[in-house]
């Protein structure tokens, strides 16, 4: 039985992901019944509960809609994942999850095999016969793949491997039959998987430590239908017990893999992790909390009252609040009265904010008159000149954001530190000599027609846009907002190529550079990820050249000129990483994370009672 939520919209105030550009806004979620949540006041040591808050929520539990952050910390706790990271090393490191090891890969580079772990099983579920999980197995695997290029899902993740796997894109133009083989997803036994690759993809084990690539059970989706997406049936750590407009609510999945914990396999560093108390937990097998309560807490002062009344145990600091945790900037340092009291992790964020240019917008993009395509770039160059990073910085981002110059953000292995930063340098007499040379004058610039969902933090970035421009003469009036009641909306409207200027933001999915100049390649334009629409032959021709290739100092140096190109087309107004604040109760042992990995470091929050790793209250 189902007990469905009131209806209760959501507005996401910063976009994560560019592939949050499906999601409706307003949340129709629900609560399960036939699992009463046991008090939290238990007054039993051994039962634990870590209490955890986002500024947001997925509207949807099914990997095939893990298109944001949110939903992605859900998904790979509820469901598998073939990887997962090391949960402390730094830079990111692979290592196997469900697989048994990494994949054995061919000499061209086009055949992965994967061996699976025997003895997984599904979380007990009314789909399977008897109620009773089965095991998982690698055909499971090969359907979710194909789920996701089925229209009537529609996936919001099928772009990782759209033509990548052999078979696959023509399984999909043929009508999607399930009983159909796709040659490049085979599962040649219960236990071995093989993915064979149309052209090299080395990015594709990283794909597989993805919320989308979560297995499902077939009988789970047929079973629930639609409703697959509020009752999820994985072989995760944990399962779901309460899921509504408000929260979500996991509890240890006790048929969870044995397998112990070990901080140095890890990447345990004493001069990094030993405050965290992390290393006492070696030879515990996680997950280490009973039950794991997440609440989804938009409005930034409810969510900073909540942790500051001891209701929550962690909590992303809104920028608002910084002035009253932080003692110092640089390094971000608590004052006394929170240093007592929490630990701080201050993480630059794996993406990036940046405002792109519609460039299939006559008035401000392409142009087919090569002397109007000219004065048009010299438009949008004065504009990124005209515009002011460190006062965006400052009234936005506290001032501790990283700004950098195009589309490589220094959470990628391949940002250049040294590289020019002239194009995020204000530049007004610059700029007011561009429009001159031109032949713009206030009276023939174009208006400006700036999209965004309607809130007081977009609101005001849009009028410090229009006061920069203000500077170098662009009438007022001629910069108009266009706003959109919902994010789901604003969404729509530039996948359909409406919106002028686009301002957005891009959490990387993987620790690869490949994953953001992807955003500005010809064929990924709109409804893709390329919401600039964005058109260059040699970075398409160096794009298809480099995402073929292993990493190395000449992919690198691909990926740099790529970069220097969208920079040089003056395409977007980029860009800022912001710096997180994460603050959490002294107590507990763990170390959070907030970027394209966030999830997996639930299953090793340890609350401080007693270990957990046997039955108990988590399930009852």
């Amino acid at each position: 039985m189902t007990c469905w939520g009131k209806l209760n919209p959501v507005m996401l105030l910063h976009i994560k992901s560019l592939r949050t550009l499906l999601m409706i806004a307003a949340l129709g979620v629900v609560a399960s019944c036939d699992s009463p949540a046991p008090s939290t006041d238990t007054g039993d040591d051994r039962y634990s509960v870590y209490r955890h808050s986002m500024d947001g929520a997925p509207s949807s539990l099914d990997p095939a809609q893990a298109s944001n952050i949110y939903a992605n910390f859900l998904a790979v706790n509820l469901f598998d994942t073939l990887y997962r990271y090391k949960y402390l090393a730094r830079p990111y490191q692979l290592e196997p999850n469900l697989a048994e090891g990494l994949p054995q890969v061919s000499a061209d580079g086009l055949i992965y095999t994967i061996r699976i772990k025997p003895g997984v099983h599904f979380i007990d579920d009314p789909s399977f016969p008897g109620g009773k999980g089965r095991a998982v197995r690698a055909g499971d695997f090969v359907y979710s793949i194909k789920r996701q290029f089925d229209p009537e899902t529609r996936a919001q993740g099928a772009w990782l491997w759209q033509g990548r796997i052999v078979g696959l894109d023509e399984w999909k133009e043929n009508g999607s039959d399930y009983g159909r083989e796709v040659p490049g997803l085979k599962a040649l036994d219960d236990h071995t998987l093989q993915i064979q690759l149309i052209s090299p993809f080395p990015q594709l084990t990283h794909t597989l430590a993805q919320g989308y690539s979560a297995i499902v059970p077939r009988e789970a989706v047929d079973h629930y239908g639609p409703e697959f997406s509020i009752n999820p049936v994985g072989s995760g750590p944990y399962r779901l017990q309460v899921f509504n407009s408000a929260r979500a609510v996991l509890v240890r999945n006790t048929g969870f893999r044995q397998e112990p914990f070990s901080p140095e396999a890890e990447g345990f560093d004493p001069q990094v992790h030993d405050l965290y108390g992390i290393e006492l937990l070696e030879g515990l097998s996680p997950p280490f909390t009973d039950r794991i309560e997440i609440e989804f807490i938009a409005e930034d002062a409810s969510r900073w009252n909540a942790f500051l009344a001891g209701e929550l145990d962690f909590i992303k600091v809104p920028v608002s609040q910084f002035d009253q945790v932080l003692e110092r900037r640089e390094p971000p340092g608590l004052k006394p009265e929170f240093e007592d009291k929490y630990h701080l992790l201050a993480n630059l964020e794996s993406g990036f904010v940046h405002t792109d240019f519609n460039m299939s917008d006559r008035r401000i993009g392409y142009h087919p008159d090569a002397e109007q395509n000219a004065k048009n770039k010299a438009l949008r160059c004065a504009i990124i000149k005209a515009f002011d990073w460190p006062k965006r910085n400052e009234v936005f981002y506290y001032g501790i954001g990283q700004v950098f110059p195009g589309i490589i953000p220094p959470a990628a292995p391949e940002h250049d530190p040294a590289q020019n930063m002239s194009s995020v340098q204000r530049d007004l007499e610059g700029a007011r000599s561009l429009l001159e040379r031109n032949g713009w004058t206030p009276e023939n610039l174009p208006v400006l027609e700036y999209g965004f969902p309607s809130s007081v933090t977009e609101r005001q970035m849009f009028e410090q846009f229009r006061s920069f421009l203000g500077e170098i003469g662009y009438p007022p009036e001629k910069i108009r907002p266009v706003t959109f009641a919902t994010y789901g909306d604003y969404a729509r409207a530039y996948l359909n190529r409406e919106v002028m200027l686009i301002t957005t933001g891009w959490t990387m999915d993987y620790p690869d550079a490949e994953n953001t100049v992807q955003l500005f390649y010809g064929p990924n334009i709109s409804p893709g990820s390329n919401s600039a629409n964005y058109s260059n032959e040699e970075f398409d021709r160096l794009y298809r050249l480099s995402s073929t290739m292993q990493a190395s100092p000449m992919r690198t140096t691909m990926y740099r000129n790529m970069n220097r190109m969208v920079i040089d087309d003056c395409a977007t107004i980029s860009g800022v990483s912001r710096k997180m604040i994460l603050l959490w109760n002294q107590g507990l042992k763990m170390l959070p994370d907030r970027s394209f990995v966030g999830g997996f470091f639930f299953r090793f929050v340890h609350t401080g009672n007693a270990a957990t790793g046997a039955g108990g209250p988590a399930e009852q």
